[in-house]
Order: structure tokens, then C-alpha cells, then sequence
């Protein structure tokens, strides 16, 4: 959303509550990428359970971080879990210069978090997502959303969420609605917040407890202020209550509850600013910058992005089709890929975050993603990705291509998934690589790790027993189905690369695979060159081959790829 802001300036009475000048929004990465469905991270009164570790952990580290050990031991849970939480919270951390952010994989356990984020982390995994909307042309996808699978009926009795799976689960909530759900969540729980960054003084009631400037910034987890929010200026210089603190003075703490007047005013502000503009968008008064990216669900055009630096792109309702952005067409630090079907989308760029939604018969190609890939409601996709990390949820019959520094999460009602070594590359990829921080010598591609079947943060009632549920786990690709994946070089002259190969290492099975059908392929040329026939002969197996080729490529779909390859 872009919005004009005015800078925040002090008032000259400290006691006074200034009024808000400038609009909040909540920083999505951890709503979307920051909740774990680990049901004993769900807390039923998270100020109750997270005050005592806020002050365990306050008496027993100087430094205020919190190692993989510790975490562990607090929260009784397995050392894959604690090491899993570290590995989120770096992912969706505000400060790209946090020491958990910087780590080497091997370091992170030692480093630990800072007790702050870790508190704020901890405390929004109870948060409920917004439940997906309906579709409002049911026709359309009809057209382009695949029939029923044959055993819907037979999960559908197992399962909650099979119900869920039906049409109106493929459809996320608008930006908006999600905006403003995650600040009503914020309007409701700011005071529990604020109360476990606050620090007691002497005093009684609300001067008792007050935020210091260090502990001000910590909320940038949360919130940010303008489009591009703590990426330009810190939090705390947004605010009235310390920017125009001397830099080489300690900042005076603040009441807490001057802070959550003010706080509570600017949400209230902002919330309000949201309905407008959704009521302007029914209207159809609202500019395509404010808009939810309107789009035909079957015209490759109709993929754009929004305006705001903060907002993502959209790929959406791609249909029968090949679709490529390269790092040239993208200003965004994110993707989300959205209802696309029977198609092939080439992401070839270095980003933050990437999500992958209700698409179903696709090749899905993305780039770099440095901080984490979701993949969500997806049927009888491939899934090739470089990534920091990926989390897949609620997709049956996939096969995802990996190249991930970390163990991929598998989460929810998920049948038939297949994981596999990554098995492709472009000119720019290990320079993309390098620049959002992705180590091609470390891949887990086959260590995943699965969590239950029931998200708890999904809003909705699980019968008893589920929510102990493990998931289907996803099983490895036989080497003997491995097969590079080649994309095309649309862009011969444009771009300037120096990736040649696959820079992941393959796998000894792998690898031995491949090579017998490289070798194959050359015996069969061979033979074929070889063949004691006459010219009129060879002209016929070569037509029967092209013929048997074509019939292929149309089987297959792959035809329109060449269609779509021929008209760029």
C-alpha cells in the first residue's frame, strides 16, 4: 500500500500521549512464514507461559540470547524443534544484521536468539489464520481447476481438511483482508506485547513498567511504518518517544502505557485506512497500485505487480500456458505463484520469500529464495527450487527438486510427495545465489521433516486425535525417474551468466543414473547412425520417430511449451 507519511516529531509534554501521524502495517513474513504447527508452541494464555522464560533466560545469559540447548530444555521439546524454531525466526527476523540472521549453518545453535524476537516469536504462534474466501466465478474455475482426485471420498472421512481442499480452500484472502486481520490481532494482543518487552521499575500501576528504546525496536518483528517500513529508518525514529534521542546518550524508557495509547491510536488509524480502500476496491474506485491484482484467470498478461516495494508479485490464474520473469522484471523481494494450472512458470530470480498456492499439473521453476518457500494446496505439481528453506503443506502427488540449506518441512494432509536433488540451472543462478545467501556444497533435500497433520493455526475445529497426528511423510525419487530439467535460453545475448552447470552436487545414485542414461542415449545415437539401411529406410525411421515424438508432446502437453518458446 502506499500511503503519504509525515514524519513523527516529538511533543513537549513526555507525559502526554502523542497524536499518530503516520500508518502502521504488520510485517507479514511472520504470519505467513513464522508459525510452526507444533501444538506445545501454542500456548492457551501466552503471557502466562512466556513470563517465566522471559525471566529464566533474562538471569541466566548476560548476552540476552537464547541457545538451541536452552530453548530445548525450557520448552521440552526434541532438539529438532528447537533448532527448528532458530531456523524459522531467523527466516522471518527484521534485522538482516542479527547475529541468528548472519550465522553459518554449523554456528546457529551456539549463537542462539535474542530473547526478545524469540518472546514475540514465540508468542504469535498463536495466532489463527484467515480462513480462505470463495471464489466469485465458480465457472471459471471449473475451466481450469482439474475433477476431483479418485480417493477425495475415502480421504474426505479421514480427514477435516478434505473438506476444506474443496474450491474455496484454492483461494487466498486478499492482501487487505489479511491486513487487516493481522492488525486487529496486533489491536487485540498489544497490551500482552508490550507488557513482556516492557521492563519493571519502581512506581505503582502503569509507571511500573516501561520500554526502553532497545526493546522499542524489537516490535519491528511485528510492525513496520510506511511501504518499506524498518528497512529505511528504525522503528524508534518512527515513533515521537525516542527520535530525537541524542545517539551517543542512552534513550530515556517510556511508560508502557504511553506507548500502547499510541500504539492502539495508529492501528485504530489503520485500520480504518484499510476498509476504505477495500470499500473503494468494490467500488472500483481504487488505483491499481491499491488493488488486490485483479487478473483473467487464463491470460499469461494478467500477472503483475503491485506498486509498494512491500507487496509481492503475483503470478496468478495461469492456465495451458508457459510463463517466464527474470530479475529484470521484478522489484519485489517476493512471489506468490497463485491458482496456476496445466502450465510452466520459469521465476528465474534471487528473492526473500516465494509462495505457492492451489496450483495443480505445473512446472514450477523458481530461482533463489533466501529466506523461504511455501507451498501450499498443490496437486501433481514439480517443484524446482533453490531456497534457504522450504515449508510444503496440504499438496498430494508432487515431486519438488531441492537445493535447500535447511531440513524441508512437511506439514498437514499430504499424500504421495516425492523429494529429489535439484536438477537444473540458468546463466545468472549461482550469482543469484550468492546474493540472497544460498550455499550450493549444503543440501537436505533428502532429510525432511514432518510435523502434524492438523495446523493448529488454521481456524479450524479438529476432531479429537488429530492434532497428534503425524503427516505422510514424503518418500525419495527412485534415481532410475531422475531427469535433468533444461531451461530454455530465452534471453541469448541479453543476459551474461557464469552457472553452467547444476552447481548442487548430485548424489552418488543419482549421479550413477544419469550417466547410464547419457550413455544409453549415446549407444541408441549410435546405433541409429550405424544402421546397415538404405537412404530411403533411414527417412522412414526417421519420420516414425518424429511422429512418435509429436504424439508425445501432444500426450504429454509439452507441445505448448514449444508453441509458447516459438513466440517469444
Amino acid at each position: 500500500m502506499s500511503n503519504p507519511i509525515e514524519p513523527a516529531t516529538s511533543t513537549s509534554d513526555p507525559n502526554s500521549t502523542p497524536s499518530p501521524t503516520i500508518l502502521l502495517h504488520p510485517r507479514r513474513e511472520p504470519f505467513e512464514h513464522g508459525l510452526l504447527p507444533i501444538q506445545k508452541l501454542v500456548f492457551t494464555d501466552p503471557v502466562q507461559a512466556l513470563t517465566p522464560l522471559k525471566q529464566r533466560f533474562s538471569s541466566s545469559s548476560s548476552t540476552h540470547r537464547v541457545v538451541s540447548a536452552a530453548l530445548s530444555d525450557a520448552l521440552q521439546t526434541s532438539t529438532d524443534h528447537a533448532r527448528l524454531i532458530l531456523d524459522t525466526l531467523s527466516s522471518v527476523l527484521h534485522s538482516e544484521s542479527d547475529p541468528l540472521v548472519t550465522a553459518r549453518p554449523e554456528d546457529v545453535d551456539s549463537v542462539g536468539a535474542d530473547l526478545r524476537d524469540l518472546i514475540l516469536f514465540l508468542y504469535i504462534q498463536s495466532y489463527k489464520r484467515l480462513l480462505p474466501r470463495s471464489h466469485k466465478d465458480s465457472a471459471a474455475v471449473a475451466d481450469v481447476w482439474p475433477s476431483t482426485s479418485a480417493f477425495d471420498g475415502f480421504l474426505s472421512a479421514l480427514s477435516p481438511l478434505q473438506l476444506v481442499r474443496s474450491n474455496t480452500c484454492r483461494f487466498m484472502p486478499s492482501q487487505a483482508d489479511e491486513e487487516a486481520h493481522q492488525l486487529s490481532y496486533l489491536q487485540k494482543h498489544l497490551a500482552n506485547i508490550l507488557s513482556l518487552l516492557s521492563e519493571p521499575v519502581e512506581g505503582e500501576g502503569e509507571e511500573s513498567q516501561v520500554l526502553t528504546m532497545e526493546g522499542f525496536e524489537h516490535l519491528g518483528f511485528l510492525i513496520q511504518f510506511g511501504d518499506k517500513g524498518s528497512e529505511g529508518v528504525p522503528l524508534s525514529q518512527a515513533s515521537p518517544f525516542f527520535a530525537n534521542s541524542d545517539p551517543d546518550m542512552p534513550a530515556v524508557p517510556v511508560p508502557s502505557s504511553q506507548v500502547h495509547d499510541w500504539l492502539l491510536e495508529i492501528i485504530a488509524s489503520s485500520l480504518e485506512h484499510v476498509s476504505e480502500k477495500n470499500s473503494a476496491k468494490e467500488s472500483g474506485l481504487a488505483s491499481n497500485s491499491d488493488q488486490d491484482v485483479a487478473m483473467d484467470d487464463t491470460n499469461p498478461s494478467s500477472a503483475k505487480a503491485s506498486q509498494s516495494a512491500r507487496s509481492p508479485f503475483f503470478i496468478k490464474g495461469i492456465s495451458k500456458s508457459s510463463y517466464v520473469k527474470q530479475a529484470s522484471d521484478l522489484n519485489n523481494s517476493s512471489v506468490k505463484v497463485i491458482n496456476c494450472h496445466d502450465s510452466v512458470i520459469y521465476v528465474l530470480a534471487p528473492l526473500r520469500y516465494a509462495t505457492i498456492y492451489g496450483c495443480s499439473d505445473a512446472t514450477i521453476v523458481l530461482g533463489a529464495v533466501g529466506k523461504a518457500v511455501r507451498v501450499e494446496h498443490c496437486e501433481r505439481v514439480h517443484v524446482i527450487i533453490a531456497s534457504k528453506r522450504v515449508c510444503i503443506v496440504n499438496c498430494r502427488e508432487c515431486i519438488f527438486y531441492l537445493g535447500v540449506n535447511q531440513r524441508p518441512l512437511i506439514v498437514g494432509d499430504n499424500h504421495k510427495l516425492q523429494v529429489a536433488p535439484y536438477n537444473t540451472f540458468y546463466s545468472q543462478l549461482e550469482e543469484h545465489m550468492t546474493e540472497v545467501g544460498i550455499v550450493a556444497t549444503i543440501n537436505r533435500w533428502d532429510e525432511p521433516l514432518a510435523l502434524g497433520a492438523a495446523d493448529p493455526h488454521d481456524s479450524l475445529s479438529h476432531p479429537a486425535g488429530v492434532a497428534d497426528a503425524q503427516t505422510e511423510p514424503a518418500t525419495r525419487l527412485d534415481p532410475d525417474q531422475f531427469t535433468n530439467f533444461l531451461i530454455p535460453n530465452w534471453f541469448k545475448g541479453e543476459l551474461t551468466g557464469s552457472t553452467r552447470n547444476n552447481p548442487y552436487p548430485l548424489p552418488d545414485p543419482y549421479f550413477a543414473s544419469q550417466q547410464r542414461n547419457q550413455k544409453n542415449l549415446g549407444e541408441i545415437q549410435q546405433i541409429l547412425r550405424e544402421a546397415p539401411l538404405e537412404e530411403n529406410r533411414k527417412r522412414e525411421l526417421s519420420c516414425a520417430l518424429h511422429v512418435y515424438f509429436k504424439d508425445w508432446l501432444y500426450a504429454s502437453g509439452n507441445i505448448r511449451q514449444l508453441y509458447c518458446l516459438q513466440g517469444e
